[in-house]
This record gives C-alpha cells, structure tokens and sequence, in this order.
C-alpha cells in the first residue's frame, strides 16, 4: 500500500512538462525560421545564381535547365507548384526525382497516419482515466489498464490498419521504382551511354588479366577491354605537374595585378602611361620586360624552394615554375605512354564494354568464374567519374577481411556515441531527475520557461550537431571497405548512417528518456510494475515532438533559405576568389546533395513517426508539418539550386523504402510490449498474429521483387534493342530507296512480309495498346501500380527527345582509363589588362604550357571581371555523358 502511495506522489511531484517544451521549443525556432524565410524571400528576388542558378547558368545544357520564375515576394510559388514532380526526372536524374518522391510519400505516410489514428485514438486515449496531464493525455499512458482494458483493442486494430497501409506504400513504391527504373534506363537517352554497356569487375584473378582470356569467357560480345594497372607513378608526377602549373598561374596573375597597381599609381601622380603602354603592347623586348616598367626585380612573385615555402632558396616563381614544366611535361607524357603500353602491373580491376546494353546485363548477371570470391563484384553502368581506383587494387581475401573490421568498427562506434546521445536524452528528462536526486535540486529554481528550453530545444539542437559527424565518418568506412564506386559509397552510407540514426537517436534517446524514471518508480512500487511501463514508454514521445519541430522548422527553412551559406559563397567569391579560376569554379559549380547523409535522417523521422503512431498519435501531426516542409525546402532546391553528381542509377529509393520495415516493427513490438505490461491477453495474441504476418509479409516482398530492383530484365532488353535495331534498319531502308527487306522476323502471323517502317508501326502500336488502359481513379490508381504505373506508362515520361551521346574513337580508347593516365597539363587562365602584361607572359609560357586571357579583364580598380551570365570561358570543359 506504501509503495503504491510513493508512486502516487512521485507522478504528482514529477509534473508533465510536455506542453511547457512544446511552447518553449516552437517560439524561438519559429521566430528564427521567420527570419530566415524573411531573408530568402527578398534575397531570391536579385540573388538569381544563389537561389535559382539552374534558370540560366551557362556550365548547364538547355535540357538541364528549369524555367524562371516570377520575380515577386509570394507569386512564385504558384508557379512553382505548377511544375511537376517528374520534371526532376526529365531535365536532372532519376535520383533526384525519386528524392523528393520519397519525401512526398514520407508526407502521405504521416498524413494518412493522422487520418486512420485521430478519429479512433485520441477519444479513447483522452478518456481513458489514466490521470495524465497536457498533451499526455492524448497518449497510449492515459489508459488506464486497471479499469479500462478492452480500449486497448482499438489500439490493436487501428494499429493493424496503419501498418497494414504502410507494408502496401511499400509494395506499391517498390513497384513503381521497378518500372521507372526499366524505362528510364531502357531509354535512348540513357542506353546509348558507354556506361549503360560496361561492366566493371574486380578481384579478378592473375591469369584473367589478359584481353585474350577475358574475350575467351564473354566471347564476341566483348567489345573494348580496359584492364587497370598500378598508377603511383603516373599519379605523382602528374599530380606535381598540376600543382607547379597552378602555381604559375596564380604568379602571372599576381604580377599583373601588382605591374597595373603600380601603374595607376603612376598615372594617379601625373605619369603619361598610354605610350609606354603601347610600346609595351606592340613590342618584345624580353620577358617579363613589360612588367618591369612598372615593378623592379624584387618586387616579381618568389618563393622559397623548401617545405611549406618556408626555408630553402628564394626563387622567381615565374621563372622557376616554367624551368619545372619544361621537366614535368615531357615527363608525365612519357609515363603516360609507358601506362598504355603495359609497363605497368595488373590490378584484379577490368572494365569490358559490351555491344549491348542488353549483352552487358546478361554478363553481370552471369557467374563468370568457377571459384569463390573472383570476379563476384561487378558494377554495371558505373561512370569514370565514380570509380574509386585505389579500391580496384584490393584482392578479394583483403576484401573480406576489411568489411568485417569495418563493421566492427562501425558497431564499436555505435555503442561509444550512445554515452554523448544517452546524456542528451537524460537532458530531455530532467525535470524528474531534479525531483528524485538531491544534487539535482537546484534545477527546480530555473523559470519554466528556460526549463522547457533546456528539456525541449537543446537536446534536439545538440543531438543534430551531434550526427552531423556521423556521415563523414561512414564514407571513410565506405572507401576503406574496397567500396569500388561513389555511388557504393553512398549506398553503404545510407546503410549504416540509417542504423546509427535508428539506434541513436531514436533507440538509445527513447531509453534514456524513459528508463530514469520507469526504473525508479518500479523500484518503489514493483507490484506496479505493467502499469509504470505502460505509462512510461509513451512520454519519451514528447522528445521527438519537439525534435520534429526543430528538424521540420530551423533545419527545413535553413535547407530552402540557405542564407548562412549564401554569406559564406559571397565572402568567398567576392573577397577569397582572386583569380579567373577560382571565380568561375565557384560560380559555375553547383551544390549536390549527398543521398547517404540525407536519406537516413528523413526515413528515421518517418520510422520515429510509425513507432508512435498508436502510442503517441499526436506525432504523426508534427512528423506531417516536418515532412511537408523538407518535400517543400527540397523540392525547390532540386528544381532551381543543387545539382546530380552522384548517379545510384535510383537505388536509394528501394533501399530508404525497405528501411521503412524498421519502424513497422518496431511499432509492432512496443505495442506488444504495452499490451504485455497491461496484462491484456486478447490484444496480445492479435498483435502476435499481425507481427507473423508482417515477417510472411516482408519476405515474399524481398523474394519477388530484390531481383528486380537490382537488375535489369531480358524481356525488356531484348524488346528494347530489337525496336532500337528496327528503328535503323527502317532509317536505312528508307534512304537507300528499297522499303522492303526479309529476316527472321519479318513474316507476321500470315506470312506476310512487313516493312521496317511497318514492323517498328506495329511493335509502338502494341505498345500503346498496353498503355490504353482507362486512367482510374485516385483510389485504383494507388491500389493497383501495376497497371497504372507500368512498363508501358511510365516509358512515356522519361526523356527521349534529347541529344544522344557521341563520342570519338579518342574519348572511347580513353574512357575507363584512370584519369592520371588521359590528363593533359593545364591551360592556364590569366586575366588581360591595360598595361599588356598579360600578352607578354602568354607570349612566353605559352612555349612551355598553354595559356589565355580571354574571357577576363583586369580593370582600372584592379578587379577581376568576367562574363556571369553566359558565357563559357576557356577553362570550360563540355561534360562527356559516358
């Protein structure tokens, strides 16, 4: 009776807070969310490369750009709500629409959620006589389970209705990704790239690094071998040859700007400069004899030869920058050659292009050697820009060893962030660890509302600074693993940074919230011990509450407006940017977002969200407003800011939808849980039956549709190419003057024979009876994606009418080479000002390293000035889509 007395009092001594941290946490965030959403609004209007580069950036293809939008404070948004989702998909990649697809329906999960649960819950919690306060009693706590038992049915049931819901999003998703994915990478635009027929092998044994060998287990399909070898030494020296070359350049433009200072300077103090000048311009002399006019010896760019510029003799850096690209030109050339001639030693790396996309799938998909381990690892449709080269180097038995130390390091580094996160969980619980420890006493005198600061809004803040950490350190792990790809990079990162935010900020914080207090109270009044559980593991919710209010206002406005990172771009392009260079690079280069350190973030709060979806409901509303503002923040940037530079060919999106299972059971399992602590056995068996049939459920999705989701069907490929060949059989046809031709499949069902314009007709003809089907509902729409989201529907939104890839017999000997082996010196961009100092410099460095100034001036001010709308200076290389 005691110990029931002592629990009684410590639930009223510890008073919920819940309300106070939810106000406490919204008023400061949302007044800094307001301020900042204030700064983008009148920013966007004439910052255009900050907030809309995309609209008109010249290092862009028209077919990559987005369309302008209004110029006003609000009428913008109307237009960009008018533009769909699928524009992502047509003029950037198929990652980025499937980006802010899965944050669309991250959005409709949460939402749908509040539609099934509030209607139901929140009178059942609300009345449920539990005795809990503000927003508690909206919570699973406030049922009482002495008195009011039977109300934890409709938890079961309405749990086995959003679950169920969200298991067929799921499919459904999996679904369409599957028919997007065949029909975006089944198309020209995509197919004709060198990549989509090439295949990467690694850990490929000693005796199949020979051409004629590999050709004798692919056969005739194999048609352009690359098989890598060590590069230390290509690297190195052209790596110094860069280096010394970039050196020089800034030189030159440094002894320009310093020769036309010293002439204004002149011409401020009465000096007639325009004829030196034109002597300058129209003579010789000798070099540097312009810049002498104005600058004495010791004032020319130096630098001293030794570590770090430090010690060592003091040089000309003009002079001795051009002495060492006489040396290291001729020098990276001839390893080069050396490289191509097969100098150098194997690696077990091969890339082998195919005749066909279709020939290339069937080789990735096939076993191509007879032992375990070798050549097992093969990436189809990896780009040159993404290999990690040092990774093809490693041996399959090296492999092995690394990923399991990498695993352990990662599961090390789990377990030691769980003592910083479990403080900032304790944070959010200290109100009742101030009423239960005397040395904690005095944080009772704080004023409640500093109190709900510190218990809502710092731990959400320190937690976020807390796992910004994490993503570094997860790509690390990626390379150090033999990860051959960026894209495996980012894929593995999305894994693990995943785990590490279930079991961080979600598991861990949970525990830390909760345990205090539970295992105080179970250890006063034990006979209590179902009913403190079932109270307890609900309040840890009011955490996240104010964690999706952070998260959804501060992180999602700071995501649109950027303006801590449009200061910092000014700073750097207006005052740290001093050569032509750097200027246009960091003009020129858009941000990217980086899929693996994203991703996660957002499935864990929709995880968060469909764990407490029946225990706390009222989460679903703020994980709603989170969601709907990140789909927002995101989508704008996607259409009007970042760019791709990451190509998963969509496999994030399979891979965070999959992940997604984590918060069904999880969900599952608390509810179990609860329903054990209540003691109430109907409840019971019915969520046991749901978890069997979520696992039953979980692996028949896996078996029918992994196949799918990571590899491409035959069907498809032998349906595309023979359209593909039709296509320029009819071409041909058509301009040799003979409409008629006979092959095998040239009799249709009544041994007519066809033509190639006929045949083609007939395959598109069939193709869009497949897709005639009516349009459906909203409802039939969404049950059924395989109809409604097929092959043959889909086919028609990804792009087709764009230029296709070309390449020269140049590019293609050269495309899976390492980028040492194919990179040529520098050109070197210099601005040209009113004293001629430039014409003179490019008159001589020219003799040892190409070297311009078009496309920049000089002024009379001594700035830097280039063409920012358009144009597309010297250094501008047009990207090769392999």
């Amino acid at each position: 009776m005691s110990n029931s007395n002592n629990t009684s009092s410590t639930g009223e001594t510890a008073e919920s807070s819940s309300l106070s941290a939810l106000v406490s946490t919204l008023a400061p965030v949302a007044v800094v969310s307001g301020a900042y959403l204030a700064v983008f609004l009148i920013l966007r209007r004439s910052k255009r490369r900050y907030y809309a580069p995309r609209t008109y950036l010249g290092s862009l293809r028209e077919s990559e750009r987005s369309p302008p939008l209004p110029n006003g404070l609000f009428n913008w948004i109307g237009s960009f709500w008018r533009i769909p989702d699928i524009y992502a998909l047509q003029h950037q990649s198929l990652d980025a629409y499937l980006y802010i697809r899965y944050l669309q329906m991250a959005l409709v999960l949460c939402f749908v959620g509040c539609i099934i649960t509030w209607p139901v819950l929140f009178p059942i919690n609300a009345t449920g006589g539990g005795g809990q306060k503000e927003l508690d009693i909206l919570s699973y706590s406030n049922v009482n389970p002495d008195t009011n038992k039977n109300r934890y049915f409709a938890h079961v049931f309405v749990s086995w209705a959003y679950f169920g819901f969200v298991m067929y999003l799921i499919m459904r998703e999996c679904i369409f990704y599957i028919n997007l994915r065949q029909a975006f990478l089944l198309s020209p635009f995509y197919s004709e790239r060198i990549s989509s027929r090439t295949v990467l092998f690694t850990c490929v044994p000693d005796n199949y690094l020979n051409e004629a060998k590999l050709r004798q287990v692919f056969g005739q399909n194999a048609k352009n071998i690359w098989i890598t070898a060590r590069t230390d030494e290509v690297d190195d020296l052209v790596k110094e040859r860069d280096k010394v070359a970039m050196k020089l350049e800034k030189a030159e433009i440094k002894l320009i700007k310093l020769a036309n200072k010293a002439r204004q300077k002149a011409i401020k103090n009465g000096a007639n400069a325009s004829e030196a000048d034109k002597q300058a311009i129209t003579g010789d002399a000798e070099s540097g004899s312009i810049a002498a006019r104005w600058l004495s010896p010791k004032s020319r760019p130096t630098h001293r030869t030794g570590p770090l510029g430090l010690i060592g003799k003091k040089v000309d850096t003009i002079n001795w920058c051009r002495a060492e690209l006489e040396r290291l030109i001729p020098e990276a050339e001839a390893v080069q050659a050396k490289y191509r001639s097969g100098a150098f030693k194997n690696i077990p790396g091969v890339f082998i292009e195919f005749t066909s996309q279709q020939a290339a799938e069937a080789a990735a998909q096939m076993l191509a050697h007879h032992q375990g381990l070798h050549m097992s690892n093969r990436v189809v449709g990896i780009r040159p820009s993404e290999v990690i080269w040092k990774s093809l180097a490693v041996p399959w038995w090296q492999l092995v060893i690394r990923r399991y130390i990498v695993l352990a390091f990662i599961a090390a580094l789990i377990i030691f962030w769980a003592i910083p996160v479990a403080v900032v969980g304790a944070i959010s619980n200290i109100n009742y660890l101030a009423t239960e420890y005397s040395w904690l006493s005095w944080l009772t005198d704080i004023p409640k509302v500093i109190l709900g600061v510190i218990t809502g809004l710092l731990p959400s803040v320190a937690l976020a600074i807390l796992m910004s950490l994490v993503p570094i350190i997860m790509r690390l792990c990626a390379k150090l693993s033999g990860e051959p790809s960026i894209s495996g990079v980012e894929l593995f990162t999305q894994n693990a940074y995943f785990a590490f935010q279930v079991i961080q900020v979600f598991l861990v914080t949970t525990l830390s919230s909760s345990a205090p207090a539970v295992i105080e109270q179970i250890i006063n009044a034990p006979n209590e011990t179902p009913k403190i559980l079932a109270q307890g593991l609900p309040k840890a919710s009011n955490f996240y509450i104010t964690y999706f209010i952070v998260q959804g206002l501060t992180i999602a406005t700071s995501v649109l407006t950027q303006v801590v990172g449009f200061f910092i771009f000014t700073i750097l392009y207006k005052f740290l940017a001093n050569t032509p260079r750097a200027l246009y690079q960091k003009w020129s280069n858009l941000s990217a977002i980086s899929w693996g350190s994203t991703m996660p973030v957002y499935t864990n709060i929709v995880v968060i969200a469909i764990t407490y979806s029946c225990i706390a409901p009222l989460m679903l509303g703020w994980a709603t407003i989170a969601m709907f503002l990140f789909y927002f923040a995101w989508r704008y940037n996607v259409f009007f800011v970042t760019d791709t530079q990451i190509d998963t060919r969509g496999l994030i999106y399979p891979k965070a939808l999959k992940q997604l299972f984590v918060g069904v059971y999880l969900g599952e399992i608390c509810m179990l849980g609860l329903f054990i602590a209540g003691t109430a056995p109907g409840p019971v068996i019915l969520m046991v039956i749901f978890i069997i049939f979520t696992v039953l459920f979980h692996y028949s999705l896996n078996t029918a549709l992994d196949p799918l989701l990571y590899n491409m069907p035959m069907s498809l490929l032998a349906e595309e190419e023979s359209v593909r060949l039709l296509d320029g059989e009819a071409g041909a046809s058509h301009s040799n003057g003979n409409d008629k031709f006979v092959d095998e499949h040239d009799l249709n069902g009544d041994g007519i024979v066809e033509s190639a314009e006929e045949q083609v007709a007939h395959s598109r003809a069939a193709r869009k009876a497949a897709a005639a089907h009516s349009k459906g509902n909203f409802l039939t729409r969404f049950l059924k994606p395989w109809i409604y989201s097929d092959y043959a529907t889909l086919r028609n939104l990804v792009p087709r009418h764009v230029s296709l890839p070309q390449y020269t017999p140049e590019i293609i000997e050269n495309a899976y080479n390492p980028p040492s082996v194919t990179s040529q010196a520098p050109l070197l961009w210099i601005p040209a000002d009113p004293a001629g100092v430039s014409k003179q410099e490019i008159a001589h460095t020219s003799k040892i390293i190409p070297i311009t100034d078009e496309g920049c001036t000089l002024n009379e001010k001594g700035k830097l000035e280039w063409d920012e709308e358009g144009t597309r200076p010297p250094v501008w290389e047009e990207k090769i889509l392999y």
